[in-house]
């Protein structure tokens, strides 16, 4: 499977917010560099694992909608905007944020990613 093809698996299977199946896709020396609007985070294997958790308990669903993604050898670089349905209001979908990372993969799985996000 090439790097774009499993950055997509990744997103359609919604893996983000599940954490078994996260498990299948980061490696586990994986480093997010994330530059948020809050401020920067560096995230290990266990902090993504914590952060998938939060995400399933905090919202009844959540999907992205992928605007841009290119490949360039193992590196994947991905434009999107995170759905999700809040418990507060589930019939109303609403924006959480919009992502740009560039993702780095390695033995199959995700490496190294750099996010910059804004909150919606």
């Amino acid at each position: 499977m090439g790097a774009k093809e499993l950055v997509l698996e990744y997103y359609n299977s919604q893996a983000y917010a599940n954490v078994e199946a996260l498990k299948r896709f980061i490696h586990n020396d994986i480093v997010l560099q994330w530059n948020s609007s809050k401020g920067y985070l560096e995230l290990d294997k266990d902090d993504l694992l914590a952060l998938a958790a939060e995400l399933n308990k905090s919202y009844i669903s959540s999907r992205v909608n992928i605007s841009h993604i290119i490949e360039e050898g193992d590196t994947v670089s991905v434009r999107y905007t995170h759905y999700v349905h809040a418990f507060e209001n589930p019939d109303e979908e609403m924006v959480l944020a919009n992502f740009m990372v560039i993702w780095e993969i390695k033995d199959n799985q995700f490496y190294k990613g750099f996010l910059m996000s804004q909150l919606a």
